[in-house]
């Protein structure tokens, strides 16, 4: 961070106490509260966290990059280190951070003067990620799920290598998170609870797009029940205990995957997500919405052409498009439109839980609408400032989110186990 921003540490504070930024950029802060928050869970640590902070010049994606990517070395080093002296708890820990690093360092690769950079980082990164299910001592496995005409990479996380049928929390990412950041915002929570934990990348997500090229899709039930079906035939996987969740866009692709999905006893969205599309149009004037939905493709291209004139603007829409698969902002702004839920909604009989922080500033007011729409067994917790968890998935109160959370699968699990 510049001088300006108090490096090392942030500059102002709120009533609750919490820091008012870290970067005076807002997609800079967000990133460095999400990187605090995982480490809070195990994910890296904090000082290690704010040391890498505090070397990245205000606004500067190359000096992001940089600085992450060399916490990234340094820590797969010493990863490399332990595994070597056969000290594999350490080995896993020092890769997950490393993982989390390199994955932290593309968070503004579209900013990049060499975005050729990403392909190498997020290797590195799964690189990282796979040795620490090759240290796990057994606890980890790959678990490969049939996808129309291929698989989908997937990971069964267990609390110990004996096989023993357990209750399963299924984690859906969001549109550009992590494995690593599934470790923090639930999976380590439903390992130390118990619990096995399955995590996977989808269409659209890390390894489909970065390495194969396949872009998102809405119809999530085409993803999803392959998953279920893998799982339910595994003995090590309580299929009367099968648990759902959903963070940032899976806040969307979990609700529309469970309108045709029944198997899952709870789910819990972290936001709850109605209509995608309000992320991306409330940001349009209403001249541009009205040629958008008159299907005026090239007066809407031309109009968004004067908008990508700012660079800043344009490294957004280029970072935001890419897991759609389309050529222009109108191919992508009406694919966009196609991702809500208001003909699915009142199928889904899964008890939901779906979680609303104050501050939302990707989906506001969605988690509402989503609980209004809602016709299921049904419940909503606020997020709040005072609690020093507010904004989107509520980046600095993770364990709160776990605790809520997992009290929520627990009292759905005891109704189960009592019928």
């Amino acid at each position: 961070m510049s001088e300006e921003t108090t490096a090392p540490l942030p500059h102002g504070t709120r009533d609750s106490g919490i820091p008012a930024r870290f970067f005076a950029d807002p997609d800079f802060d967000f990133e460095a509260r999400m990187a605090l928050g995982l480490a809070t869970q195990g994910v890296g640590d904090i000082g290690g966290v704010l040391v890498t902070l505090a070397s990245i010049e205000e606004g500067s994606a190359e000096g992001w990059f940089q600085a992450w990517k060399a916490s990234a070395e340094r820590l797969r080093a010493q990863a490399e280190s332990s595994a070597a002296s056969g000290h594999e708890e350490s080995a896993r820990w020092f890769f997950l951070a490393a993982a989390e690093a390199c994955s932290r360092a593309l968070a503004f690769v579209t900013g990049l003067a060499d975005p050729g950079v990403l392909a190498p980082t997020f290797a590195l990164h799964r690189r990282c990620w796979d040795a620490v299910v090759a240290h796990s001592e057994g606890c980890f496995l790959r678990v490969e799920v049939p996808y129309e005409e291929g698989t989908l990479p997937g990971y069964l996380l267990r609390p110990d290598a004996s096989g023993t049928a357990r209750p399963t929390l299924v984690m859906t990412n969001g549109s550009d998170g992590s494995l690593t950041s599934l470790w923090g915002t639930g999976a380590s929570g439903a390992l130390r609870r118990g619990f096995n934990t399955f995590v996977y990348d989808g269409p659209g997500q890390q390894s489909l797009l970065f390495e194969r090229g396949i872009a998102f899709r809405p119809d999530w039930e085409a993803v999803l029940t392959p998953v279920v079906d893998v799982l339910v035939s595994r003995s090590d996987v309580d299929a009367r205990g099968l648990l759902a969740y959903g963070i940032s866009q899976g806040g969307y692709w979990l609700p529309r995957a469970l309108a045709f999905e029944p198997r899952f006893i709870a789910a819990v969205v972290d936001p709850g997500v109605m209509d995608v599309s309000t992320s991306w149009t409330s940001h349009l004037p209403p001249e541009l919405i009205a040629l958008l939905h008159a299907g005026a493709r090239e007066p809407f291209n031309e109009a968004m052409r004067e908008v990508e004139a700012d660079p800043v603007m344009a490294r957004v829409m280029a970072f935001r498009s890419r897991p759609y698969g389309t050529g222009t902002p109108f191919d992508t702004f009406s694919q966009v439109l196609r991702y809500h839920l208001r003909d699915v909604v009142e199928r889904i009989r899964t008890p939901m839980l779906v979680l609303d922080p104050e501050g939302e500033q990707f989906w506001p007011g969605q988690a509402e609408a989503l609980f209004q729409a809602l016709r299921c067994d049904k419940e909503r917790v606020r997020f709040t400032r005072e609690e020093g968890a507010d904004f989107h998935c509520q980046p600095l109160g993770r364990a709160l989110t776990d605790v809520r959370m997992f009290d929520f699968f627990a009292d759905r699990l005891a109704r189960v186990r009592t019928h």
